[in-house]
């Protein structure tokens, strides 16, 4: 079905409006690089916020993980259309804060994944993702004398953001899930490739895109990502990885932790965390072609959060895991902000 002629002329009106708000806030950029407890470990942070902001809140303070394979700098803060997620948030008057877990992005490369992947088991389990993510919350918290902030977790992310917050439920405001996982009743999308589990994955970005359009109807593939975002995305992404990006074709380095996770875990039938334990709002928020996570995952863990209040969930149309960087984004910026924007106004 062809979109008409002014559901167009509305998207586009939109999109509009979201980038001239995003234009007309002046925002300051830090980066910095936060310590682990683990040594010769530092975890990579980037913050946006409005520059007139002088004054830090729990609800008004964000934090937000990447996936499995991709670091957040290179998705959360990529200029697409004139604005990433990060200025769409940052300019509605919010301290915004993304991290890039060790092994990814801008952050520490343990030793292993300087070997061959073969060596060393699989790096990154979940509670050395939990720990990093932990480290940086009390690094923001002690930073701006705030208790409590927003969490936002993408893909994978969302497990490691729902282990804290069920770990830590004093030090969060609110929680975001985009793409939520849940126990597993289809074939990951993530794979290592044949033999046994090593440190980590090389992937290419044929790989990428051939696992981002899984899932995707043919007649609706040409129009799903803008021209130039996919390309804009890989550039950012696999310049991450020096090594990678000398190697042709170019990889990007992925540690292995979460696909170990995975077969011990969701895929074995077992839950990682308690969702129980969540006692703070909870949003969940997926699109319908997501076969990285499908929608049965985020349906079956809703009515498992049995003591979050204010907990809903939404589907948004004509998406994908990654439609924080197609056509359609705004209805995840749209829907995520308007769960954020409840808090101030309680």
């Amino acid at each position: 079905m062809k979109m008409h002629p002014v559901a167009l002329s509305v998207v586009a009106a939109a999109a509009m409006s979201a980038t001239t708000a995003v234009a007309q806030t002046r925002l300051v950029t830090e980066e910095m690089m936060v310590k682990s407890p683990d040594p010769g470990i530092e975890i990579y942070v980037r913050n946006k916020r409005p520059a007139q902001m002088t004054m830090f809140r729990p609800e008004r303070t964000v934090l937000y993980v990447h996936g499995a394979t991709y670091p957040a700098s290179t998705a959360f803060d990529l200029q697409l259309g004139g604005m990433s997620w990060m200025d769409y948030i940052a300019a509605r008057g919010y301290d915004v804060y993304l991290l890039d877990l060790r092994g990814y992005g801008k952050s520490t490369r343990p030793k292993e994944m300087s070997e061959d992947p073969k060596a060393s088991p699989p790096i990154v389990r979940g509670d050395t993702a939990v720990k990093d993510i932990g480290t940086v919350v009390d690094f923001i918290l002690a930073r701006r004398n705030i208790p409590r902030l927003n969490l936002i977790g993408w893909s994978w992310g969302t497990v490691r953001m729902s282990t804290y917050t069920a770990q830590n439920p004093g030090k969060v405001e609110r929680l975001v899930l985009y793409a939520p996982g849940w126990i597993r009743q289809t074939a990951s999308l993530v794979q290592a490739g044949p033999g046994p589990l090593g440190a980590y994955r090389k992937v290419t970005r044929e790989q990428a895109m051939q696992r981002w359009m899984t899932g995707v109807p043919d007649d609706k593939k040409a129009a799903l990502i803008p021209d130039g975002w996919f390309d804009a995305w890989a550039d950012a992404t696999w310049a991450t990885d020096s090594e990678g990006a000398k190697a042709n074709p170019p990889y990007i380095r992925a540690p292995n932790g979460v696909i170990q996770d995975s077969q011990d875990y969701w895929a074995a039938g077992k839950a990682y965390y308690d969702p129980a334990k969540i006692t703070v709002p909870t949003l969940l928020v997926q699109a319908e072609w997501d076969r990285d996570l499908p929608p049965y995952m985020a349906q079956t863990l809703f009515p498992l959060l049995v003591n979050s209040p204010g907990k809903r969930y939404v589907m948004l149309a004509e998406g994908t895991h990654t439609i924080i960087m197609e056509k359609n984004r705004l209805q995840l910026f749209e829907a995520v902000q308007a769960f954020l924007d409840e808090a101030s106004r309680s």
